[in-house]
Order: structure tokens, then C-alpha cells, then sequence
């Protein structure tokens, strides 16, 4: 017989941390029909002799809600060999969304996600109403890769509270209204629900994300919907204290899982320059959550983040700072020149963050001598405060100016051990979000390329291992994340030699009404298969649109 597709004599990585071995792959129908050395050919055929077959990676922290109206191919996610990408993280999405409300829906996304309104009011298809319609409505489109969504708890309370839900809890008769809606996103598939409690989560006008001002007992009743359906997930954003967890961070992380009976995933297990050793400890104190299989999500990248004072969401955390979201650019630097403002912002900013904070970039020819140095440095050739000389040299700029700096995870000894830690979570690319500030979706390659390749810090079958089964288990996928017969044929193919991902991304100018993003390129990665359809072949988009969208069972 002819299979669809026959990927012949590839070095098998399965998924399951087995050891490699040499095989052949027959696809029928998007799922694998046989694994051995088969006799019968393809329709087309892959000579994988020089490469690693692995099951589809699964980036499971990813912010594409709104991008995936205007970009079929989910990038830049599938260049690494991402083939499914679950959205709807941190509270904040796009469904239920009532048509007077879309405004409101698209700032919340901009001020927690960092994604440009001009970008959100042109892109955004708003071809639904309900949690349920939006998931049709992605699947009409037609995408690249396999679409999977939590039930972002923000606009389910908005949907019912209107903007009184930024406020208050809700009552008893609107918890009830509020968890059958969820309950209903669970029956059409969502893969869980998703809330935040950071003080950076700033919505519609500042004002408070509106999953913020949930009750522990409105808490309880939408842990309540996922243990009677016996189904789901819950993400939770927890602080703003990278590799912290607090007494009271503790025992929410405890409500929910013994409320839900069902897996709990916190962010964010991030190594700090100021306290390397913060997330051994951390990780320790939480070892009885841990062993009940609740999962920190941690990024096995430097953190390397874009900051612009256009939209200052490195400083979000910082009430001086509220008062700049959401302004017009003239308005921007009218604060910005106020001495109160100023003194607010001096008293408050953590100077280490300025220490490590360059000019990354400029518009005005009059600014180029100032790319490359550091904050810090400008200061004291200016005489000046550091605050005043950033907030100087953004003005000068016309808030055309960006700063970059490594904030976090640049300690790689302590990297290295969470990445090898057996009980977290490997992934938080935020693939979709904070466009212009950073991009942390070649995670897959870098950690194939850096820590598997060149620090052997992990195996090849493991790291595969956990960026495929691990997630794809966690969240319930369950027919994706392995290479064996009837699982669905997603495939990562690329040169072990080669594979990998730049340490800092590059800006392109290619979102709707012209709005910038910084995107991340991969090595090495020669095919990204999903659902047995070739999606990439050496960088290049075949022009299929093979994805699915997933739906919990």
C-alpha cells in the first residue's frame, strides 16, 4: 500500500524518553499507521537519515488569542518545530466578549499582554460572541498548527458584571452565572480555565485585571466546574516576585488544587540575578504541591526583555507608574516631565533594574551615540539620576527609544538545575504577547541547541521528553506529545549539528496596521509536520493549514 507519508531511516526520538533508535514512520490519515523499517512507500517520502524525528513540540504558555485572526501559521512558534500551542493564559483573553465591550476586551490585552491597540482594532476578526464561537471561529479560519485554549477567567466576569467586575467579587447569583459559562467553554473543549493574581495585571483604563477581584469562594466555584466534569486544567500568575512563592501564594495554589481536584501550573520559577539561589528554595518549600503534581513554569532562556516607555509594562508592578497606561504619546511626556512623577518614580524603582537597562534602539540619528550603553553610564556622563536620564533620554526620543536588558535566568548553573528538575514545567514562551519587548518562542531549539547539544546538561530523549509528553499529559492532550502507532503524526525534524535559536531576536515590521514585533529564528529545524501534512520544510511555509483545534474529552 501507499501511506500518505513515509519518513524513512530518521534517528526516532519518541517522546517517552526512550532511547533513540533508527526507524521508519508511516502516516495515514494525519496519524501514524507503523514505526519500523517498512517495506511500503509514501506518496511523498522524507530521507531523514541525517536527523532527529520528534513527536511535535507542545508550547503550552502561549498569548496567540488575537493573532491568530490575521496569521494562519501561528508564527514564529512552528519555525522551532512547535506544532501545538495552547492560549487563553494569565486571565486575560478575547471570549465571552459582548460586541460594546470589544474595546474594553482589546485594552485589557494591550495593557497585560503588551500588544498595541492599532495592532488589536485592525486585526481582530470579532466573528463571535461566546467562549464556543470563538473556538468555531478558529477553526473555521484554518491554521498551521493545533490550536488549544483555556478559559480565560477575565472576560467570563466581565461578560456577566460588566465593568463592575474590575471592582468587586461577585455575587452569589452571578458566580453561578459565571461558572456555567465556564462550564459551558469546558463542554465545547476548552482545556481549562486560566486566572492571575500579579499586581502588574492592569486592564482596561489601569484599572485591575477583572479575574483580580475574584472572591476565594467564586474561586471555589469555578475549581468546582472542572472536579464535577472531571476534566481541565488551572494556570495560575501568581506574583510578581520571580521565584517566589508567599505564604498566602501557597495556600491558593492549595485552594485550587484541592477545590478542583485537577492539575495546578503557577508562574513564574525564573532565576534572579539578586538571589540566584531563590527558586532551590523555593522549589523545596513547595514540595508537598509538588508531589501532589502541581508544576511551576519555568523558561530555560535568558530572559532578555524589550522595554519602551510607549507602553512601560517592565514597570507595571509600580502604582507611580500607573497613571502612563493607555495615554496618547503627548500626553505619555507630559507626565514624563512632571518633577512629581519623577520623584513618585525615584523612590520606587528598583535601581539594580536600571543598572542592567542599555539603549537598545533609536530613531533620531542625534541619539545613535547612546546605543549599546547602559543607563547607569549615560547618568553619570550626564550628572544626573538615573530615573531622569531614562526618562530624559525617552523624551528626547519622542518615546521612540528602546531599552533592552537581561533580566532574569542569566545565572545558568541555577538554570540548569531547574531545567533538570523533574517536577516543573518547561515552556513560558508567551508566545504572541509583549510583540515589541520580547520574543521567547524558539525555547525548543535553544534548549535542543544550548543545553542538550553544547552543555549536556540533559539527554536528547529527555529534553524531547519534556517538551512533548510532559506537556502534552499535563494538559490532556493525550493522542499528542509521542511518536507511536494511532497518536496524531507531529513531527519535529532537524539537524542535532545545527539546530538552535538566536540568544536575541530581531524587529519586523508585519503586524496588522503596520505594528512592529520582534520575532526569533530557528537552525537547524528542516520540517515541522502537523497532523501528517509538512507545514515547514526549511523555513519555508508549504502553504498547508493542517491544524486542528483541540478540544478536551
Amino acid at each position: 500500500m501507499a501511506y500518505d507519508l513515509v519518513i524513512r531511516n530518521g534517528l526516532v526520538v519518541d517522546g517517552s524518553g526512550s532511547a533513540a533508535r533508527r526507524a521508519d514512520i508511516a502516516v495515514a490519515d494525519g496519524a501514524i499507521a507503523e514505526i519500523g523499517q517498512l517495506s511500503d512507500g509514501g506518496r511523498r517520502e522524507i530521507d531523514a537519515s541525517d536527523l532527529v524525528v520528534a513527536p511535535g513540540f507542545i508550547d503550552h504558555h502561549t498569548h496567540y488569542d488575537a493573532q491568530i485572526c490575521w496569521d494562519p501559521t501561528t508564527s514564529c512558534s512552528p519555525w522551532h518545530g512547535v506544532t501545538s500551542v495552547v492560549m487563553g493564559n494569565c486571565g486575560v483573553g478575547l471570549a465571552p466578549c459582548r460586541p460594546e465591550a470589544r474595546e474594553i476586551a482589546a485594552w485589557d490585552l494591550v495593557n497585560v499582554e503588551a500588544i498595541p491597540f492599532e495592532v488589536l482594532s485592525a486585526g481582530i476578526t470579532w466573528d463571535w460572541e461566546s467562549f464556543p464561537e470563538y473556538m468555531d471561529a478558529a477553526a473555521r479560519r484554518g491554521s498551521g498548527i493545533n490550536l488549544g485554549f483555556m478559559a480565560a477567567l477575565t472576560p467570563f466576569r466581565h461578560y456577566v458584571m460588566g465593568e463592575e467586575s474590575m471592582e468587586r467579587e461577585a455575587s452569589a447569583d452571578e458566580t453561578a452565572q459565571i461558572a456555567e459559562l465556564l462550564r459551558g467553554a469546558m463542554g465545547a473543549g476548552a482545556l481549562g480555565f486560566s486566572t492571575t493574581f500579579g499586581p502588574q495585571h492592569i486592564g482596561y483604563q489601569g484599572r485591575p485585571l477583572a479575574c483580580r477581584q475574584a472572591s476565594r469562594d467564586e474561586i471555589r466555584a469555578y475549581c468546582g466546574v472542572l472536579r464535577e466534569l472531571g476534566k481541565g486544567t488551572i494556570e495560575l500568575n501568581l506574583n510578581a516576585r520571580p521565584g517566589e512563592v508567599d505564604a498566602e501564594e501557597q495556600e491558593l495554589i492549595e485552594l485550587f488544587m484541592d477545590a478542583s481536584e485537577r492539575p495546578v501550573t503557577w508562574l513564574a520559577m525564573l532565576v534572579r540575578d539578586d538571589k540566584p539561589e531563590l527558586c532551590r528554595a523555593t522549589l523545596e518549600q513547595t514540595k508537598p504541591l509538588l508531589d501532589r503534581g502541581a508544576r511551576p513554569q519555568i523558561s530555560c532562556r535568558p530572559f532578555i526583555m524589550q522595554v519602551s516607555l510607549s507602553n512601560p509594562f517592565a514597570f507595571a508592578s509600580q502604582p507611580a507608574w500607573q497613571s502612563v497606561f493607555n495615554k496618547t504619546t503627548e500626553e505619555q511626556l507630559r507626565i514624563y516631565r512632571d518633577p512629581a512623577f519623577r520623584e513618585s518614580v525615584r523612590r520606587t524603582t528598583n535601581a539594580g533594574f536600571l543598572k542592567r537597562l542599555d539603549v537598545q534602539h533609536v530613531t533620531d540619528e542625534s541619539q545613535r551615540s547612546l546605543v549599546g550603553r547602559t543607563v547607569h553610564e549615560i547618568a553619570r556622563e550626564r550628572g544626573a539620576h538615573p530615573v531622569d536620564t531614562l526618562l530624559d533620554v525617552a523624551i528626547e526620543g519622542e518615546l521612540e527609544v528602546d531599552f533592552s536588558m537581561e533580566a532574569l535566568n542569566t545565572h545558568e548553573d541555577e538554570l540548569a538545575r531547574l531545567i533538570r528538575h523533574d517536577q516543573t514545567l518547561i515552556g513560558l514562551s508567551d508566545g504572541g504577547a509583549h510583540v515589541d519587548q520580547l520574543c521567547d518562542a524558539g525555547y525548543c531549539t535553544y534548549l535542543l541547541g544550548h543545553w542538550v547539544r553544547d552543555k549536556q546538561v540533559l539527554s536528547l530523549e529527555r529534553a524531547v521528553e519534556r517538551i512533548t509528553s510532559e506537556p502534552a499529559d499535563f494538559f490532556g492532550l493525550h493522542d499528542r506529545g509521542r511518536i507511536a502507532v494511532g497518536k496524531a503524526a507531529d513531527f519535529a525534524i532537524f539537524d542535532m549539528q545545527t539546530v538552535g535559536s538566536d540568544r536575541r531576536p530581531e524587529m519586523r515590521h508585519d503586524l496588522p496596521a503596520g505594528g512592529r514585533r520582534m520575532v526569533m529564528q530557528a537552525r537547524g529545524m528542516q520540517y515541522t509536520i502537523v497532523n501528517g501534512k509538512v507545514l515547514f520544510e526549511d523555513q519555508k511555509h508549504t502553504g498547508a493549514l493542517p491544524g486542528q483545534v483541540l478540544r478536551s474529552s
